[in-house]
């Protein structure tokens, strides 16, 4: 009996035994299975790539601008007094020294005719004065406090002729007048603003070109101007002005002349056809190098087999190729086919 009883214990504590067994080994299984392996392939992605440069940008030399009237000055009083006519209305045609605004000189012209009176008395006090001298019946002394008196009435009228000339407003220039801003009967001062005159007969344009090209203009040199609302009627102006010196861009003010032979208008939107290549020097890079639209550009650059993402500047479109103005320089190396898998900071293999 005790040896069954022995038995049947040993084979229930072998059982158990199995159980404790095989749960052992699962449980290393699972936590075998559970840990992660001890490196991790990194994987790169093929790409080709494209150093930036330095090109010479081949296109004609045409720059845009507005045109400007060729003079402009404002009709301005040089003395106080109330308007007694005005002889212009907004848009007329004015000729150069015209008799625009006439004031009120009516006293100054009594005030001439006066003293005119007393030149006259005067000039035959000095003659008089000047025979008495001849015979001694008079001083020096006296003759010459007369002649002082002369002259001054002389300097006197002339001072009032001029008053009397200030009271005539003339046209400082011919042109169109383009601003009016008196009426008869307003009492003006001196230095008032009564107009404004354009001289359209002749306009002009200031554009801006850089170093590179404006080495080649010359004063006198003929240009083409064009314009989108004579599109097949274009004009011929002349450079009239380079500037000496500079903006801090390097960029120089050059202004052309042109004769108004269409009646165009002041502020009109031109093109400035200088009728030559221009030399000028832009960093370039491929058209497909660019992640998105030119709204939102920007690519990536290699640097030690990893791509980095860099927003970019772009300027001008030059064929298959665009203008980078920010964010690269020349030397660095761009990804042009690869780049929908990448991602900032991705490994890459630089394929030909």
């Amino acid at each position: 009996m005790k040896k069954t009883t022995f038995i049947v214990i040993g084979a229930v504590l072998a059982i158990f035994g199995l159980i404790a067994f095989r749960l052992s080994a699962n449980k290393k299984k699972i936590n075998a299975q559970n840990q992660l392996p001890a490196t991790t392939v990194i994987t790169t992605i093929p790409v080709t790539v494209a150093r930036v440069e330095e090109g010479e940008v081949s296109q004609q030399l045409i720059k845009t601008g507005n045109l400007i009237p060729f003079k402009e000055a404002n009709i301005t009083s040089t003395t106080a007094g109330r308007v007694t006519k005005v002889n212009f209305e907004l848009g007329s045609q004015v000729s150069q020294g015209a008799v625009l605004v006439q004031l009120d000189n009516r006293l100054k012209e009594l005030s001439l005719e006066a003293t005119q009176l007393t030149i006259n008395k005067l000039k035959k006090d000095v003659d008089r004065y000047t025979t008495l001298l001849a015979g001694n019946a008079t001083t020096e002394l006296q003759l010459n406090e007369v002649k002082y008196n002369y002259e001054n009435a002389v300097n006197q009228a002339e001072q009032i002729k001029k008053q009397l000339q200030d009271a005539i407003v003339k046209a400082p220039i011919g042109g169109r007048i383009v601003k009016k801003d008196i009426e008869t009967g307003e009492f003006i001062n001196a230095g008032t603003v009564l107009g404004t005159v354009l001289d359209v007969a002749r306009l002009k344009v200031e554009v801006q070109v850089n170093e590179s090209d404006v080495y080649q203009l010359r004063l006198g040199q003929s240009v083409r101007i064009s314009s989108d609302v004579f599109p097949d009627q274009g004009l011929t102006g002349k450079i009239s002005y380079i500037a000496p010196q500079g903006t801090t861009e390097h960029n120089y003010p050059v202004e052309i002349t042109v004769n108004n032979t269409r009646g165009l208008k002041a502020g009109t939107f031109v093109n400035v056809d200088f009728s030559q290549k221009s030399n000028q020097k832009a960093l370039q890079i491929p058209r497909l190098a660019l992640v998105e639209s030119l709204k939102n550009p920007y690519v990536y650059v290699v640097n030690n087999n990893v791509a980095q993402q860099r927003v970019i500047k772009i300027g001008r479109e030059l064929g298959d190729k665009i203008e980078v103005l920010g964010g690269l320089s020349a030397g660095d190396v761009v990804v042009l086919t690869g780049q929908l898998n990448l991602s900032d900071g991705k490994p890459v293999q630089i394929t030909k």
